[in-house]
């Protein structure tokens, strides 16, 4: 019998990569959106394979209504991927009470909402592979991206947690932590409220070097995750990955080892 995955924001991006790349290997994919009709060319190719579904996952009920909706159609939902997400970008000063709730409300508890929808189903199967779409900037920042940095240090927090809970039920959690991809997440939210003192930082971080990834070359990795006996807690995508979160952890470990004598003198 065929695995089922169900995807969050698979109307472009990662999302709608992966949700291909799944169906192409032979799975049932349920894949959301908020608006389903992104959905009709995935639907039209793979038929029966597909489920489409609505889902606003800021709306917890609709998280619970989805997963229930999943597991009554293909019987299982043995891999969630919660990508579903966006970028706010802008100074921290710069970000109002709104735009600060909003990001929350989608990257952190969105994927709450998703990932308790889901356990229940994973417990009862005594199987199933929780992949929370995290980034590198879960580990290590950037400026004008504080919000953004946050929800996702945020999510690592919970995903460790959560991996720690629900290993004696069979059930593996993994972060992927994806290095700055060629998507549009980064055009999805700018902060309405822009201080000139800022434009400086703005200017000389827009035009810094960067070295985007591809989003189509991230999903046989996502295959070789799903199909891996023992996955990872993490998984780093990209090239410049592993040397950013490197230089960051250095950096932190030289700095608590400078400052050890006082931790200890702390103590008490």
């Amino acid at each position: 019998m065929s695995k089922t995955v169900l995807i969050t924001g698979a109307s472009k991006g990662f999302g709608k990569a992966w949700a291909e790349a799944f169906l192409a290997k032979g799975y049932n994919v349920a894949a959301t959106a908020r608006n389903v009709e992104t959905l009709n060319d995935l639907k039209e190719k793979y038929g029966d394979s597909v489920l489409p579904l609505t889902l606003d996952v800021d709306k917890r009920e609709e998280s619970l209504a989805v997963a229930q909706k999943v597991k009554q159609h293909f019987g299982s939902i043995d891999i969630l991927i919660n990508n579903a997400g966006y970028a706010l970008t802008g100074a921290i000063e710069e970000t109002n009470e709104q735009e600060a709730r909003a990001q929350f409300e989608t990257n952190f508890f969105g994927t709450l909402w998703l990932t308790q929808a889901v356990l229940p189903i994973m417990r009862g199967q005594k199987s199933g592979h929780i992949i929370q779409v995290s980034s590198i900037l879960g580990l290590a920042t950037l400026p004008t991206m504080g919000l953004y940095n946050a929800s996702k240090f945020a999510l690592e927090g919970l995903s460790e947690t959560l991996a720690t809970e629900v290993k004696e039920f069979g059930i593996h959690v993994t972060l992927v932590e994806p290095n700055g991809y060629a998507s549009n997440i980064w055009h999805t939210g700018i902060s309405t409220q822009s201080n000139p003192v800022y434009d400086g930082l703005k200017k000389a971080f827009s035009e810094a070097e960067t070295s985007f990834g591809s989003v189509e070359a991230t999903a046989p990795a996502l295959i070789k995750l799903a199909e891996t006996e023992n996955p990872p807690l993490r998984l780093l995508l990209g090239k410049v990955a592993l040397p950013f979160v490197k230089h960051n952890y250095e950096q932190r470990l030289k700095v608590w080892e400078e400052w050890n004598e006082v931790s200890v003198e702390a103590h008490g």
